[in-house]
């Protein structure tokens, strides 16, 4: 991957890939998962802090698939059963292939089971190399002759195995290839020698289990979720005008009938209601968005509500905890942030309103600023219900405005304004006449 992040934290439509992989192995609600990790190990542990019920082992030094398998000994004492071994790199198999896995390995009785698929091009991948029908072993592309690398059934690396003997069988394997590891390929040939049964699962989809090792193969992968994800949508009634340019992750879940226009990133862990619109270049991380809402373009929401019936835009920014409620409007270059705005309240021009609890039927004239930084301490400014604020003022924070009250244009307010009270702090307007004319001599004068 070139890079200081350990690969299996790179992001696949917006969780890192061994997310997706800990997700799906949770269809088959298995009595324990065992992660193994090595490589930056405490970060990746502290990337799986949410799931519980995870235990870690550490492989050190990591000497190949065998040895990781091995280290996983003393975690799983006296199970008995099934083990499922998947990789933290291939975040595409789906819960379907996992179950018939399971399935196909517990009702033949097998010491392991393992999934195939008939790719293309095989490069990279260890081939199945078959006895007749029988799978016989398996080789790793830089172990294979030039017969077996013409063989396009390939190991994905993912097996079911009995657990009964299988620690010892592995400490049978030696490293008798050119990376001088310990190769888990290599119990397909040994269960062989000594009788035992060895079964395969070929996916229909080889997609399902692409790893992932290069920037490239990242957003082919991620590109796939995506279409996997858009695909979903629509099936539920999702209108998506272009869902080549609409980066929705896994996790987002969207309402019936509502349009999701060209050039939209929906991210994390969002929800939006039925009946929305969606336009062009908007970004919606980590929020909540009510029914019959529209977002117009360029908007940025981060871990916001938006509440039914409200309209949000253009170019509005809703920052961490802000919160719109039922049919309130927000404009252009209005940013929030931390901030209720009440039902059926309105700030539709140029303000930032920061720290603010707004009422509802207020209305937010343009250029208006909650001051609420005194340099050491943030403070909330408090609007009441249907007060009216002039364009242009500034609210010093601590401060509330009453209810019904008027602040007008070009106000600074330092003080409580209270309920139905008209505030102003300009001062009277002084007009001085024939000033543009003397001005416009002075300057002849000095060019002369």
């Amino acid at each position: 991957m070139k890079s200081a992040l350990p690969k299996v934290l790179h992001r696949v439509a917006g969780l890192p890939m061994i997310e997706h992989v800990v997700t799906t192995a949770a269809v088959i609600s298995p009595q324990s998962r065992t992660v193994v990790i090595g490589h930056h190990a405490t970060s990746v542990e502290a990337s799986l802090a949410r799931h519980d019920g995870l235990a870690f082992v550490v492989q050190e030094p990591q000497l190949g698939t065998a040895h990781a398998l091995l280290t996983t000994e003393s975690a799983l004492g006296e199970a008995r059963g099934t083990l499922v071994l998947l990789y933290g790199d291939v975040p595409l198999l789906s819960a379907n292939t996992l179950k018939m896995l399971v399935e196909r390995h517990e009702s033949t009785g097998a010491a392991t089971t393992v999934v195939t698929a008939v790719v293309d091009d095989p490069y990279g991948y260890g081939r199945i190399v078959r006895t007749g029908e029988r799978i016989a072993r398996i080789v790793e592309e830089r172990d294979a002759s030039s017969s077996e690398r013409d063989i396009h059934e390939v190991n994905s690396g993912i097996y079911a195995f009995a657990l009964d003997g299988l620690f010892d069988t592995v400490r049978s394997i030696a490293p008798q290839n050119s990376q001088n590891e310990y190769y888990l390929t290599d119990l397909v040939a040994i269960y062989r020698r000594q009788g035992r049964a060895v079964e395969t699962v070929t996916v229909s989809d080889p997609n399902e289990i692409r790893g992932i090792n290069s920037r490239r193969e990242l957003a082919e992968v991620s590109r796939i979720v995506r279409q996997q994800k858009t695909a979903e949508l629509m099936d539920e009634g999702v209108t998506i005008e272009d869902p080549a340019t609409a980066y929705i992750d896994r996790d987002v879940t969207i309402g019936r009938d509502t349009v999701v226009h060209p050039g939209v990133s929906i991210e994390g862990r969002t929800t939006i209601g039925s009946g929305c619109e969606i336009h062009s270049g908007v970004r919606i991380v980590d929020s909540t968005i009510g029914d019959r809402v529209t977002i117009l373009n360029h908007c940025v929401v981060m871990e916001a509500r938006v509440a039914d019936d409200a309209r949000v835009g253009p170019f509005a920014h809703l920052r961490k905890d802000a919160d719109i409620r039922h049919g309130a409007r927000v404009g252009n270059f209005v940013e929030l942030k931390k901030t209720v705005l009440g039902a059926g309240s309105k700030s539709m021009h140029l303000a930032y309103l920061g720290d603010a609890t707004i009422g509802e039927k207020v209305n937010i004239g343009a250029g208006t600023i909650t001051c609420n930084y005194d340099g050491v301490t943030k403070h909330t400014t408090v609007i009441e219900d249907g007060a009216f604020i002039g364009s242009d003022t500034q609210l010093i924070a601590p401060v509330t405005v009453g209810k019904d009250a008027y602040v007008g244009t070009g106000t600074t307010i330092r003080e409580n304004v209270p309920s139905g009270a008209l505030a102003v702090s300009a001062g009277k307007q002084r007009n001085i006449e024939g000033w543009v004319e003397k001005k416009k001599k002075k300057k002849k004068t000095r060019a002369g």
